[in-house]
């Protein structure tokens, strides 16, 4: 049921009641972009608005550079000022807005001129109009800033984003010079030294969330970029970071800013470029860094240290709640220091992903008796087969907190039928998501009609070992 649906529904019939109710719903029902549309003739009546909100000047210089708007639109002044109500502005809606105007022309091939000039104009619009926007996605080659309201418009930001492959460094310190209040900013495509970007991230009083996608223009991590100056601006913010997320940074900017982001509660780093020497400049960095307030830590790596991961862990206060790591790395070693870290250090765990060797057993043990909390609980194998599988079952039956509800264990690990049935009547009374992960190469028949039982049971509410029966 889509209760948002619903309540919109009868915030919409109060419109009818009369005038003075029609100019209270209003502002509510324009404060957000609709979630919904009922149908695609909605949708373009919704457009077709914000269309005629255009200025009487506008309009004619789309309609002189033949752009053709309906009849309604060029002759109706919109009984508000729509516009100005708006909490909302993305990208998304200009290209619905576009594909509206623009028909089946926008699809195939339409006059760039065309679709550059409208977009100017909408983009006008927006930014004379509305004054309260705290969300941005910054990714035209517009001159966004000269436009009239620019002042306003984006002095009151909380979450920019940029993709840098529109904006020059010049059109990022005049931003620089608006833009002081952000809470959050992403980055994409950084590849070098922005002078412009620098100058935005000093600029901020209190800024909390960063993002940072970096680009090799090349593809190839033996060509790397040069960061120094970004990673001085993010150490010089050390103090307001409280949420960092990193794609593909290691082979890009010194982590050395790392080590001055003392208020960090979430961190996520996120590469695949098996570039050897950089991991390590990663690795040390990370080693020597402490996020006393850790809150959620979410590290994919393609030549993951777990060791360096437990001694990071450890310097945490326990107020650990998520922890999620991946890797492609099938020798990697210390998982069980990483698990013991965990059991020592994260009473407050929730969600928990990580890897389990075949010597691990005894701190998944000291995991689940010392967790209580744990909600989710995902063990991967490294491509080993072996037999602990019965004995890891065992564990799990004996000593599962009760609100641990969704499991996955790897199908590289051996289950014989007995304790299979036993590990799922454990859960009776209970409700669960059981699944398999990597292969399924010991998963036989038997195994799969005991998932079937329980699912059919009420226990299992999911697993993906059912996409294998054939119902």
């Amino acid at each position: 049921m889509n209760y948002g649906k619903i309540i919109n529904h009868y915030i919409y019939s109060c419109l009818l009641v009369n005038k003075e109710w029609c100019h209270l719903v209003v502002p509510i029902l324009w404060n957000n972009y609709p979630s919904y549309f009922i149908n695609v003739e909605s949708r373009e009546k919704f457009f077709n608005i914000i269309i005629s909100c255009l200025s009487t000047s506008s309009k004619q210089l789309l309609f002189d550079n033949n752009i053709r708007l309906s009849q309604t639109i060029l002759s109706k002044t919109p009984a508000f000022n729509y516009i100005s109500l708006c909490k909302f502005f993305n990208g998304e809606i200009l290209t619905y807005i576009m594909r509206m105007v623009f028909k089946e022309e926008f699809l195939i091939k339409v006059d760039s001129k065309k679709v550059y000039l409208f977009l100017r104009e909408m983009y006008k619009l927006f930014i004379s109009q509305c004054k309260g926007i705290k969300t941005f996605v910054w990714d035209t080659y517009e001159p966004l800033l000269s436009f009239p309201g620019a002042l306003t418009f984006f002095s009151q930001l909380y979450s920019l984003k940029i993709n840098l492959w529109f904006i020059d460094s010049n059109s990022l310190y005049r931003m620089s010079q608006i833009c002081k209040d952000l809470g959050e900013l992403i980055i994409e495509n950084c590849s070098q030294d922005i002078p412009g970007l620098t100058s935005l991230i000093d600029a901020q009083r209190n800024l909390k969330i960063v993002s940072l996608e970096f680009k090799i223009m090349d593809g190839s991590c033996e060509e790397l970029g040069t960061c120094e100056e970004l990673s001085k601006a993010l150490a010089r913010r050390g103090c307001t970071i409280n949420n960092l997320t990193l794609h593909d940074s290691v082979d890009v900017i010194p982590h050395s800013f790392l080590t001055s982001l003392v208020s960090l509660k979430y961190l996520g780093i996120y590469y695949d470029c098996e570039s050897y020497e950089r991991n390590i400049e990663f690795q040390k960095y990370l080693e020597i860094s402490k996020f006393p307030d850790l809150q959620s830590l979410e590290i994919k790596d393609d030549l993951l240290c777990f060791k360096k991961l437990a001694m990071l862990i450890e310097k945490t206060k326990g107020n650990i709640s998520n922890i999620y790591i991946e890797t492609c790395n099938e020798s990697a070693e210390n998982t069980g220091m990483l698990l013991n870290a965990i059991s020592n250090h994260c009473p407050r765990i929730e969600n928990l992903v990580t890897y389990l060797g075949p010597n691990d057993l005894i701190y998944v043990k000291l995991l689940l008796m010392n967790c209580k909390n744990l909600v989710c609980l995902n063990l991967f194998g490294l491509n080993e087969n072996s037999d602990i599988g019965d004995e890891l079952l065992d564990i799990l039956i004996k000593f599962s907190p009760k609100c641990l509800i969704d499991i996955l264990i790897s199908g590289y690990w051996k289950y014989s039928i007995g304790v299979f049935v036993n590990f799922f009547e454990s859960y009776r009374g209970r409700k669960f998501c059981f699944n398999i992960s990597d292969v399924i190469e010991y998963i036989t028949k038997k195994h799969l009609n005991v998932v079937k039982y329980y699912f059919d049971e009420g226990i299992v509410t999911y697993s993906n070992l059912l996409n294998y029966i054939k119902l």
